[in-house]
């Protein structure tokens, strides 16, 4: 079957010919160029390289990064001088931190296996596609789980939990823990004691 073409002269289509992005400016190409070939050789390869030397990598790179972070093998990162993490905070196997606006990351935050934190959109009721940004921000003791996505824009407040596979279109409230596509609302999160005290 031959392939189908839009007429984009009808004012009711995409033309991604007139698409414009120029007034995104993220960075120097030479900055973007190095962090680019310096993400593949220490992030996103799957070779177990220690965390403190990856955090130090981030703070050069104009990161703010708290203390004891752990990064695993296969994160991608954007942009890290767009990001901001806290103390103890952990960033799972092949997680990917797409932040082309700011992402602020708290303490004590469990970012699991997979998981995309999505700062970019498009405005699909424009022909042009234009492109829109907004930053996430994540508050201390938040879990986003495997796979799960948070959506642009969006904050998780303090020890929110979003479920593996979920897809976080709206903010999430302290202690909440959201689930499903998009996620709702299904219960508080409850922390006990130590685990001895169990």
């Amino acid at each position: 079957m031959a392939p189908t073409h839009t007429d984009t002269t009808r004012s009711d289509t995409v033309d991604l010919s007139t698409y414009d992005n120029s007034f995104y400016k993220p960075g120097p190409a030479w900055k973007r160029l190095l962090w680019y070939a310096v993400s593949v050789l220490v992030f996103e390869t799957p070779v177990p390289l220690p965390s403190r030397i990856k955090a130090a990598v981030l703070a050069l790179f104009g990161c703010e990064v708290g203390l004891h972070v752990t990064v695993k093998p296969g994160v991608k990162i954007k942009y890290p001088w767009f990001l901001s993490i806290g103390n103890n905070t952990w960033l799972g196997e092949r997680c990917w931190i797409d932040n082309l606006a700011k992402v602020t990351i708290g303490s004590n935050v469990c970012i699991s296996q997979g998981a995309l934190l999505l700062t970019g959109n498009h405005d699909y009721a424009k022909k042009t596609f234009d492109l829109v940004v907004a930053g996430i921000t994540l508050e201390d003791g938040v879990w986003v789980g495997a796979r799960a996505v948070v959506c642009p824009g969006r904050t998780m407040r303090s020890h929110a939990v979003l479920s593996a596979g979920s897809v976080l279109t709206r903010d999430a409230e302290v202690h909440g823990v959201y689930q499903g596509n998009p996620a709702v609302l299904v219960r508080k999160r409850a922390i006990g004691g130590s685990p001895d005290a169990r």
